[in-house]
């Protein structure tokens, strides 16, 4: 059985983890960055050794997931030995306590990998779990996405004290979110909102909006199920206090939103191999039309995007909606069979439609 092994060196075995994530939690804090380390000692035939395979997770404050992904790769490498490790990071704040964006066109894009990438590069692990949307449009050098795990919902979810919904928050109501996106999105619907910025993981999120003078607050659907939350039942308890919820289907949600990315260093074939085995082809390519169009906008906007490829029939389906410097947002879609070219091809077309160019 796998071990789970904490910076604190407190070793707690994976059906502990599997079976009680409050008891973990009770050990390591709400604060805590989840890092899980997968060591691959030898496949099931012996043809090849592997000295090491580690994930890390950059999901702030998140253990459930570790579960899912060492499962994931359980599944495929039945003889994988799983460990985790659990760090702290400073993810949300730098030393001078205010964290800056890698990619200025995505609101924060990259505080969150960028440490974890450089660690990658330095061999210090083989695989890093990203949430997708975190990862800026402009990959690093020598490190790709190899594999992904098949999508979450996309919604964005209002949370709110007080029973109601959108439409009902009161005139100048206060609505907080740590993304650009929504904070535009939310403004172009209701333009007398006073929106607000906060930083940390899902629960010091929550605690904020429970102890300020705030109306609701946005958070990313998938992010809240995989703690155990769930949105879609109107409401939920958190710490003892009730918060109400609705989905905001309308938003068009951050490129990569809902997505597990796994990247690998470009040149490490034998990891590669691994992670290759757990890849969900479908939510890859969208993920690949997704990141496309981000790349393309790159440079010459400095508005909030938000991008969505959905695949039906072998028909993929990009939209997007931009927005401008003044609040003004363009929204666009287009439908193309993915038989005969690649998911960027499509992502380009929408491109050229809406900017009249190509890049």
């Amino acid at each position: 059985m796998g071990q789970f092994a904490y910076r604190s060196w407190v070793e707690i075995s994976l059906g502990q983890i599997a079976a009680n994530f409050q008891a973990v939690r009770s050990v390591v804090g709400p604060e805590v960055e989840v890092m899980p380390v997968v060591k691959a000692d030898a496949y099931r035939h012996g043809a090849t050794e592997v000295s090491k395979v580690l994930m890390q997770s950059c999901r702030r404050g998140r253990a459930v997931s570790t579960v899912g992904e060492g499962a994931a790769l359980r599944d495929a490498w039945a003889e994988l030995a799983i460990a985790t490790k659990i760090i702290k990071t400073s993810g949300d704040e730098t030393l001078r306590g205010i964290a800056e964006p890698v990619d200025r066109h995505a609101g924060r894009k990259g505080m969150f990998t960028a440490e974890i990438e450089r660690a990658l590069l330095a061999e210090e692990f083989d695989v890093a779990v990203h949430s997708a949307k975190d990862l800026p449009s402009e990959k690093m050098p020598d490190l790709e996405i190899s594999s992904v795990l098949p999508r979450a919902p996309v919604d964005d979810v209002l949370i709110m004290k007080e029973s109601g919904d959108f439409v009902s928050l009161r005139a100048g109501a206060v609505v907080a979110t740590g993304s650009v996106r929504r904070a535009y999105q939310l403004q172009a619907k209701r333009a007398d909102l006073r929106i607000v910025d906060l930083r940390g993981n899902v629960p010091t999120r929550l605690r904020k909006l429970i102890e300020n003078d705030w109306d609701a607050l946005v958070l990313a659907r998938a992010g809240l199920e995989r703690l155990g939350f769930e949105p879609t039942r109107q409401s939920f308890q958190f710490e003892g206090t009730k918060l109400l919820t609705e989905l905001l289907s309308d938003f068009v949600p951050a490129g990569g939103q809902g997505v597990i990315a796994l990247q690998t260093r470009s040149e490490d074939e034998k990891t590669k191999s691994l992670v290759e085995r757990v890849n969900h082809a479908e939510t890859f390519l969208c993920l690949r039309a997704e990141r496309e169009f981000l790349r393309l906008l790159h440079g010459d906007c400095n508005s909030p995007v938000g991008v969505l490829a959905e695949i039906v029939k072998q028909e993929m389906t990009v939209r997007a909606q931009v927005f401008d410097s003044n609040g003004r947002s363009r929204k666009e879609k287009i439908r193309s069979s993915i038989r005969d070219q690649p998911p960027e091809h499509v992502s380009a077309a929408l491109f050229a439609w809406m900017y009249g160019q190509k890049k």
